[in-house]
């Protein structure tokens, strides 16, 4: 191997601007009133769907969550669901773009963005709130993977967890693990777990009106 004395060896920098373009579709369901009144702004909901859903269709995107027929008729949020293409995964950086193309384009009350989202969408949910904690007010990550070693920057996002005991897909500890690294460095975070539903614990959870209510909640 080479030895490289000191008068060899410089220390540089550089710097260089990348502009990287990001494109997909997307369905929005606006909440009663928000056509009528052009003063109000309302709170945001971004849905992240799980890898069966994935593809051109948009229809599978209502497949499960709060665009579904079991969900709410009403949420009184602008809910934004994207669509993951076909074999492929969410990708952050194009997730934070979705998100500024809505602020731009919707009236949205920035002081509740809310993130949910189920399986691949749950794991993306916690990568994305965790990449940009400062932008969501309230996080419910559905069965999804997470590393721990990102809880220190959830500390400050109220999170709310969500698994079923007999998930064999995406064990419980996930939800578990990350839950208790949050709750060290003293961040809000719970879990709930389902003792008896497996992987498809999103159906009950997105059904009633308690995850929305914390979800949209104003927060300091």
């Amino acid at each position: 191997m080479a030895q490289y004395s000191p008068s060899n060896i410089d220390a540089r920098s550089f710097l260089r601007v990348v502009t990287t373009e990001h494109q997909g579709r997307f369905l929005v369901r606006f909440p009663e009133g928000y056509r009528t009144d052009p003063s109000r702004r309302w709170p945001f909901l971004l849905f992240l769907h799980g890898a069966g859903e994935r593809g051109r269709d948009l229809n599978l995107v209502q497949r499960h969550g709060p665009l579904s027929d079991s969900a709410p008729d009403e949420i009184p949020a602008i809910i934004v669901a994207p669509q993951c293409d076909l074999e492929d995964w969410w990708n952050a950086a194009a997730l934070e773009a979705l998100v500024e193309s809505c602020l731009e384009r919707y009236r949205v009350d920035e002081a509740r963005m809310a993130l949910t989202g189920i399986s691949m969408g749950g794991s993306a949910a916690w990568e994305l709130a965790a990449r940009t904690p400062e932008r969501w007010t309230a996080v419910a990550p559905i069965c999804g993977r997470a590393d721990p070693l990102r809880a220190p920057s959830l500390v400050d996002v109220p999170v709310w967890a969500f698994h079923g005991a007999q998930d064999t897909v995406i064990p419980a500890e996930q939800s578990k693990t990350m839950v208790d690294a949050i709750r060290s460095v003293d961040g809000e975070a719970k879990l709930t777990i389902d003792p008896d539903a497996a992987h498809e614990v999103w159906t009950d959870v997105y059904r009633g009106t308690e995850i929305y209510d914390w979800l949209l909640k104003p927060r300091d």
